[in-house]
């Protein structure tokens, strides 16, 4: 199996042209939602199943949790409990993820500018 890769431009190659970053960046984009729909998803089938929250009330939760905003129905079962506390471990590392890997294009393209060598310098 092959392994992924990012391919991005080393400091000595040029910045790729707006169009290719535009095309990375909506890649890079696509992962991040591929991310925030499986834990969304995670979130709502355990609160639907575990806390008896209607489907509605579940994203609702997992949204709320999943953003960092915090619990909106009470758990009243200890699986409920475990589930919402794990969950919420999940969430926060998560949510760091997930904007690292929508930022990253952005900032790796921003680096890039600062750090590319010119044609005549040499180090």
């Amino acid at each position: 199996m092959k392994p992924f890769k990012l391919n991005l431009e080393h400091r000595k190659q040029q910045v790729i042209p707006l169009p290719h970053f535009f095309l990375r960046l909506g890649r890079f984009t696509v992962f991040a939602l591929l991310l925030i729909g499986v834990s969304i998803t995670i979130g709502i089938i355990g609160y639907h199943y575990l806390g008896k929250l209607n489907w509605i009330d579940s994203f609702h939760m997992s949204c709320m949790i999943l953003t960092g905003m915090g619990p909106v129905a009470n758990m009243t079962t200890d699986a409920a409990k475990l589930f919402s506390s794990f969950y919420a471990l999940y969430s926060g590392v998560a949510f760091l993820s997930i904007t690292a890997v929508f930022f990253a294009p952005i900032i790796h393209r921003f680096l890039h500018i600062l750090q590319v060598e010119k044609d005549g310098d040499k180090n």
